[in-house]
Protein backbone atom coordinates (compact mmCIF):
# COMPACT_ATOMS: atom_id res chain seq x y z
CA UNK A 1 0.00 0.00 0.00
CA UNK A 2 2.84 3.23 0.53
CA UNK A 3 4.24 1.82 -2.50
CA UNK A 4 0.85 3.54 -3.59
CA UNK A 5 0.85 6.48 -1.62
CA UNK A 6 4.48 7.31 -2.01
CA UNK A 7 3.48 7.42 -6.17
CA UNK A 8 1.04 9.42 -5.67
CA UNK A 9 2.51 11.98 -3.03
CA UNK A 10 5.29 11.70 -5.93
CA UNK A 11 2.85 13.04 -8.37
CA UNK A 12 1.62 15.83 -6.31
CA UNK A 13 5.05 17.11 -5.50
CA UNK A 14 6.25 16.66 -9.48
CA UNK A 15 3.22 18.88 -10.51
CA UNK A 16 3.66 21.50 -7.62
CA UNK A 17 7.45 22.20 -8.37
CA UNK A 18 6.79 21.80 -11.87
CA UNK A 19 4.78 24.74 -11.63
CA UNK A 20 6.55 26.45 -8.78
CA UNK A 21 10.23 25.97 -10.66
CA UNK A 22 8.65 27.31 -13.85
CA UNK A 23 6.91 30.27 -12.08
CA UNK A 24 10.67 31.66 -10.70
CA UNK A 25 13.03 30.78 -13.65
CA UNK A 26 9.71 32.72 -16.10
CA UNK A 27 10.66 35.58 -13.91
CA UNK A 28 7.06 35.60 -11.99
CA UNK A 29 6.97 39.08 -9.36
CA UNK A 30 4.48 37.18 -7.27
CA UNK A 31 7.02 33.95 -7.45
CA UNK A 32 9.99 36.49 -6.81
CA UNK A 33 8.95 38.99 -4.59
CA UNK A 34 9.52 36.64 -1.27
CA UNK A 35 13.00 37.02 -1.40
CA UNK A 36 13.79 40.63 -1.07
CA UNK A 37 11.48 40.05 1.37
CA UNK A 38 13.70 37.88 3.44
CA UNK A 39 16.76 39.77 2.57
CA UNK A 40 18.05 37.20 -0.13
CA UNK A 41 19.18 38.44 -3.56
CA UNK A 42 16.93 38.21 -6.47
CA UNK A 43 19.12 35.81 -8.51
CA UNK A 44 18.31 32.88 -5.26
CA UNK A 45 14.65 33.06 -6.70
CA UNK A 46 15.83 32.07 -9.64
CA UNK A 47 18.34 29.01 -8.28
CA UNK A 48 15.14 28.31 -6.40
CA UNK A 49 13.47 27.10 -9.44
CA UNK A 50 16.00 25.84 -10.82
CA UNK A 51 16.79 23.68 -8.04
CA UNK A 52 13.00 22.64 -7.88
CA UNK A 53 12.66 21.99 -11.72
CA UNK A 54 15.57 19.37 -10.70
CA UNK A 55 13.59 18.11 -8.04
CA UNK A 56 10.80 17.11 -9.78
CA UNK A 57 12.78 15.53 -12.10
CA UNK A 58 15.08 13.51 -9.59
CA UNK A 59 12.06 12.48 -7.97
CA UNK A 60 11.48 9.78 -10.76
CA UNK A 61 14.78 8.23 -11.17
CA UNK A 62 15.03 5.67 -8.62
CA UNK A 63 18.39 6.28 -7.29
CA UNK A 64 18.26 10.06 -6.87
CA UNK A 65 14.35 9.71 -5.12
CA UNK A 66 15.47 10.14 -1.64
CA UNK A 67 17.75 12.48 -2.32
CA UNK A 68 15.42 14.64 -4.60
CA UNK A 69 12.68 14.61 -1.51
CA UNK A 70 15.08 15.48 0.54
CA UNK A 71 16.10 18.42 -1.45
CA UNK A 72 12.49 19.69 -1.84
CA UNK A 73 12.09 19.18 1.82
CA UNK A 74 14.98 21.97 2.39
CA UNK A 75 13.23 23.82 0.47
CA UNK A 76 9.59 23.46 1.88
CA UNK A 77 11.12 24.25 5.14
CA UNK A 78 11.96 28.09 4.01
CA UNK A 79 8.75 28.08 2.52
CA UNK A 80 7.62 27.49 5.67
CA UNK A 81 9.69 29.52 7.78
CA UNK A 82 8.47 32.51 4.76
CA UNK A 83 4.75 31.99 5.49
CA UNK A 84 5.04 31.87 9.27
CA UNK A 85 7.46 35.32 9.12
CA UNK A 86 6.10 37.07 6.95
CA UNK A 87 2.01 35.89 5.74
CA UNK A 88 -0.84 34.74 7.65
CA UNK A 89 0.35 31.36 9.36
CA UNK A 90 -2.59 29.67 6.90
CA UNK A 91 -0.46 30.98 4.09
CA UNK A 92 2.33 28.16 5.01
CA UNK A 93 0.10 25.08 5.04
CA UNK A 94 0.34 24.15 1.21
CA UNK A 95 4.31 24.15 1.97
CA UNK A 96 4.37 22.56 5.04
CA UNK A 97 2.12 19.79 3.08
CA UNK A 98 4.42 19.35 0.72
CA UNK A 99 7.26 18.97 2.86
CA UNK A 100 5.74 16.57 4.87
CA UNK A 101 5.05 14.43 2.08
CA UNK A 102 8.77 14.59 0.74
CA UNK A 103 9.62 13.29 4.35
CA UNK A 104 7.83 10.29 3.52
CA UNK A 105 8.64 10.11 0.15
CA UNK A 106 12.49 10.17 1.57
CA UNK A 107 11.37 7.40 4.14
CA UNK A 108 10.21 5.30 1.86
CA UNK A 109 12.51 5.38 -0.69
CA UNK A 110 16.03 5.86 1.30
CA UNK A 111 17.16 2.55 0.90
CA UNK A 112 17.41 2.56 -3.10
CA UNK A 113 18.99 5.90 -2.72
CA UNK A 114 22.40 5.90 -4.33
CA UNK A 115 24.66 5.53 -1.11
CA UNK A 116 22.46 2.38 0.51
Amino acid sequence: MFKYVTWGLSVLVTLIMLKGGYGKLSGNPAMLGAFPMMGLPSWFGYFIGACELAGAIGIWLPRLQALAALGIAIIMAGAVYFHVAFTPLQGGIPALLVLLSCVFIFTQRKNQAFWA
